[in-house]
């Protein structure tokens, strides 16, 4: 039998990376951070000084990238970077290293490589229409502009760091372009996908419609 998969895709600041560590935790199942792989590659680009730019350079970046995730954290090279790849920088070279073909073909198998029993909840902004197409249930989580922006400035504030709501609205909406627009594996709903706008909702209110969905397409994993 496959093993089962739920995808949860949309843009960034939706919270659909806690949501899918929520939902993991909830069914005992594994959780792919796809963003986190494309941060990683971005900071060791920049480390080895390889332009966000070049395509090839990039993809050889990628098929070497001794990342792993162990205990929610994520090493690269065995140093903790989960901070360091959480910075606006780095969601910026993300994006940027996300456009280019032969990237996204470089780290296609370890993602797909993550699907292991009992199940995976993977999250990102492909995984519902490239990465695990025939995932049983598919997630499209979204949110407006102006409220994943004044969510990001309560975290950077929270963290005592320094924020401009206006700057990081204009940052979302030209990330937002730039992942609808990319030639390969554009952001976008996946055609069978369940659209929730959480611009609206708690974590807790997003978490709860989607277990409804959980318990309509495994209803034998939630009570």
């Amino acid at each position: 039998m496959p093993v089962p998969v739920i995808t949860i895709d949309g843009p960034s600041g939706t919270g659909k990376g806690t949501i899918a560590e929520l939902l993991s935790d909830r069914l005992g199942w594994r959780c792919l951070d796809s963003g986190a792989l494309y941060r990683v590659l971005g900071l060791a680009a920049e480390r080895r000084g390889v332009s966000l730019d070049e395509a090839d350079a990039l993809a050889e970046v990628a098929a070497e990238l001794p990342v792993a995730f162990v205990s929610g954290r994520v090493l690269l090279n065995d140093e903790d970077v989960s901070d360091a790849i959480r910075t606006e920088q780095a969601g910026t070279a993300a994006s940027r290293v996300a456009v280019h073909p032969p990237v996204r073909d470089a780290l296609l198998q370890r993602q797909r490589a993550m699907a292991c029993p009992p199940g995976l909840v993977a999250d990102g902004r492909d995984m519902g229409t490239v990465v695990f197409p025939s995932a049983p249930l598919k997630i499209f989580l979204d949110a407006s502009a102006e409220v994943r922006a004044d969510r990001r400035y309560k975290q950077l504030k929270g963290k005592g760091l320094d924020a401009n709501l206006c700057a990081l609205v204009e940052d979302i909406r030209a990330r937002d372009a730039r992942d609808r627009s990319r030639s390969v594996a554009p952001l976008c709903a996946a055609e069978d996908a369940v659209v929730v706008d959480s611009t609206a909702m708690s974590i807790e209110e997003v978490l709860d419609r989607i277990l409804k969905e959980v318990r309509r397409v495994f209803p034998e994993l939630v009570p």
